[in-house]
């Protein structure tokens, strides 16, 4: 019989949380070198280059790896011949470790759980509840698996309840299409197969959890139907040439994981949950001998990579004209220096509102550029903590106005936009620009100062200015409204040539 403790439950949940806000698991990065070195298109190629070089500083500076320091998934697994010695209930526990991880003074990550949901939607300030999936099962210790997920890779989760005949890979290859790039490819697809339709969700979540292993199974080949599934949906995948970040390239899932568990014969629930380039994951067992240890890994499991600023064109914010942005080409890398805003949804929808009513805005954007950020809040002598881009296409409904009545010349996010933006944009002549997803830090670095300039009370979701150096970026959208995310993964599709290219 094990006896766990209130102190040693709480602060082993609070150090994992802090444990993978900084430190990838080293399967990741091994899986993210591999793809690197076998890259051929330079823009994915360099997109992956961020993302470790990010990974790396995070490691040193034990700083966040991405902005969205997630919402919180825990499962457990605990042992019926565990006694708790705790005067707080086991989900009470897990919250005040996420408490106590998300407001820690050496390392604040950012909180962005937001309550009544469809209502007020009031920040709870310190990231709780958790989202906690419990089990009890024989033995007398505690299993605990901790996740931290962000919400742009959370958004694009797939379900279906297809009929038993039907083909789940043919429907995975429709709908990773569908969910664009927000997610910040290279990951992981987690999916979950059979149960019902919660259970099949349930069962994608814990299979993004899983460790990186595909290599290993192709060494040795399938020896079920799970992993049959996982080795052709893993080639089929990749041969969509989406790649990195969407921008066309021979990686995009670093592994497929699959879950499965008995349905009822009218059914087969298939669910897709991605897991992000900041995939953060950890996995202890407490058995009463006090808190959990976790191991840092060292500092050569990181590769070292260097960025090759090859064609950069530099850009003075502070000077940039339209003629000039009207000559920038889908693909270009540019980096920029000078003065820009930040605005993301709750921003957005507060400054259509007053626009709608004829108000004055708090802020000119004539000839700026916006950026959909909501940063951590800086520590020590930072100017402004990780500071990564945010999923672009939840502003595209407000772009229209914005580009017409602000004098906005262009928008930098994460990802593509959809229809309703690309018209925008050709009809007034601006540019999108992408910023890497899972480069957090290393975007931070580059922003040399910040200041609230409205809608304080909105937190990191405030108006912020920013002035920046040498802050890289991709020509997303042109002014003529042709996507990088349109026309590349089609590119990389025709070039591996495993999969016909459907014309629109």
């Amino acid at each position: 019989m094990s006896v766990i403790r209130q102190d040693d439950f709480i602060q082993s949940v609070q150090d994992a949380l802090q444990f993978i806000s900084y430190y990838h698991p080293k399967d990741f990065i091994d899986a993210v070198h591999a793809a690197y070195n076998k890259e051929e298109n330079p823009a994915a190629k360099d997109a992956m280059a961020q993302i470790l070089i990010n990974s790396r500083m995070c490691a040193e500076g034990r700083r966040p790896i991405c902005q969205d320091t997630g919402i919180v998934t825990v499962f457990l697994e605990i042992g019926m011949e565990v006694q708790w010695d705790a005067q707080m209930g086991v989900e009470d526990m897990v919250n005040e470790g996420v408490r106590r991880a998300y407001k820690l003074p050496d390392n604040i990550l950012r909180a962005s759980i937001l309550a009544d949901p469809d209502g007020k939607r009031q920040n709870t300030k310190d990231n709780t509840p958790a989202v906690i999936h419990t089990r009890v099962v024989p033995g007398d210790k505690v299993h605990v698996e901790v996740a931290a997920k962000g919400g742009g890779s959370e958004a694009k989760s797939k379900f279906a309840m297809l009929n038993p005949s039907d083909s789940i890979v043919d429907w995975v290859l429709k709908m990773v299409p569908t969910m664009g790039a927000g997610w910040c490819p290279p990951g992981v697809l987690g999916i979950g197969i059979g149960g019902t339709a919660d259970k099949a969700m349930q069962l994608a979540k814990k299979a993004c959890m899983k460790s990186i292993t595909i290599q290993e199974l192709k060494e040795r080949g399938p020896q079920n139907r799970a992993e049959e599934l996982r080795l052709e949906i893993y080639e089929k995948v990749n041969a969509l040439g989406i790649g990195a970040q969407g921008l066309g390239g021979l990686t995009t899932v670093l592994d497929v994981q699959v879950e499965d568990y008995p349905t009822h014969a009218a059914n087969k629930p298939v669910a897709i949950i991605p897991n992000c380039a900041a995939t953060r994951h950890a996995h202890f067992t407490l058995d009463g001998s006090g808190p959990a240890e976790l191991t840092p890994p060292s500092l050569d499991d990181w590769p070292e990579i260097t960025r090759d600023g090859g064609e950069a064109k530099r850009v003075n914010l502070d000077t940039v004209t339209a003629e000039e942005a009207a000559s920038w080409q889908p693909g270009d890398t540019l980096l920029l220096s000078g003065t820009m805003l930040t605005g993301r949804d709750a921003a957005h929808k507060r400054m259509v509102d007053m626009i709608q009513k004829g108000e004055e805005l708090p802020v000119d954007f004539t000839g700026k550029f916006i950026y959909y950020v909501g940063p951590v809040d800086p520590v020590r002598e930072e100017v402004v903590g990780p500071a990564g881009p945010t999923t672009a296409t939840r502003m595209d409904k407000f772009t229209d106005t914005m580009l017409e009545k602000t004098g906005l010349l262009g928008m930098i996010g994460k990802a593509e936009r959809g229809p309703m933006a690309l018209d925008a944009i050709k009809k007034h002549q601006a540019v999108y620009l992408m910023a890497v997803g899972g480069a957090a830090y290393l975007v931070s670095k580059a922003i040399k100062s910040s200041k609230v300039v409205a809608f304080e009370d909105l937190g990191m979701e405030a108006i912020h200015e920013f002035v920046v150096e040498d802050m890289p970026v991709t020509v997303a959208v042109d002014t003529q409204g042709e996507s990088v995310h349109q026309t590349a993964p089609k590119i990389w599709q025709a070039k591996i040539g495993k999969i016909p290219v459907v014309e629109a």
